[in-house]
């Protein structure tokens, strides 16, 4: 008896709270928001088209349920990196900035290719003398005075073959004859210049030959010509020499180029 009257005690304080307070009749709807809940935007707001409840499950539960968001650590899921890529495009110049130091010298390069010739230098000096071993006599015209010995040619400036220097490098020069004259002719001599008289060299008719000579100076262009010529045979006209000795001599050179 004692036993039973403790059981109804027991269950009486149990079902006590269900008795004053109530059971719960539904679970909470999970999927009707509550007020200030998130809609999307594209909801309409009629009630009367939103889809049906769904229907309480078996499990009642007087709380809502946290939402579960799954965290994904991207650090595991990366892969190996990639090729490069190709260039992009050049920026827009900036601005210029300050002057650097100078650089070390580099090291000598190597030897490069030989140039093209360079138009030949001039020379600044010039001097000839020539010489006659062989006697001259007048003849029907005018004779240029050709010489046979060659004492000094410098640069070849003298002409052997037609018996003219040729002036190379412009300037002031110095030219000078000197004949031996035949017994009992008339000596009659032309230093020229190009085709000018420049100085005579005469001599009269005698019984004795002598030494005869002339010099000058002369102010000469490039390719101005400088030569001898005997007189033509108006007069018995001639100069002397042998095979032996040389009696003429025809000599200049050089006193100031003019580009100094």
């Amino acid at each position: 008896t004692m036993d039973i009257t403790y059981l109804c005690t027991s269950l009486t304080f149990l079902f006590l709270p269900l008795v004053v307070f109530g059971a719960p009749a539904d679970e909470p709807n999970l999927t009707e928001p509550g007020p200030g809940a998130c809609k999307r935007c594209c909801d309409t707001l009629d009630s009367s088209t939103d889809t049906p409840p769904v229907p309480p499950s078996h499990h009642h539960f007087p709380y809502p349920v946290p939402e579960v968001r799954p965290y994904i650590n991207i650090t595991i899921l990366k892969g190996e990196k990639g090729d490069r890529g190709e260039p992009g495009m050049p920026g827009k110049w900036g601005k210029e900035g300050p002057r650097g130091e100078r650089g070390a010298q580099g090291q000598k390069g190597s030897k490069g290719q030989m140039g093209t010739a360079g138009d030949p230098c001039k020379h600044q000096y010039a001097a000839f003398s020539v010489g006659r071993k062989k006697a001259l006599h007048s003849s029907e015209g005018f004779q240029v005075l050709i010489f046979d010995t060659v004492f000094v040619n410098l640069y070849s400036h003298f002409d052997m073959f037609n018996g003219k220097f040729y002036c190379s490098v412009g300037g002031l020069y110095y030219f000078s004859l000197n004949v031996h004259t035949w017994n009992f002719k008339e000596t009659y001599m032309h230093i020229m210049h190009n085709e000018e008289e420049a100085v005579i060299l005469y001599a009269q008719p005698s019984d004795r030959s002598i030494m005869q000579s002339q010099s000058l100076m002369l102010e000469l262009q490039e390719n101005d010509e400088i030569w001898v010529r005997l007189y033509k045979r108006e007069r018995e006209n001639a100069i002397y020499s042998d095979d032996v000795d040389v009696y003429i001599t025809f000599s200049g050179y050089l006193v100031k180029p003019s580009t100094e």
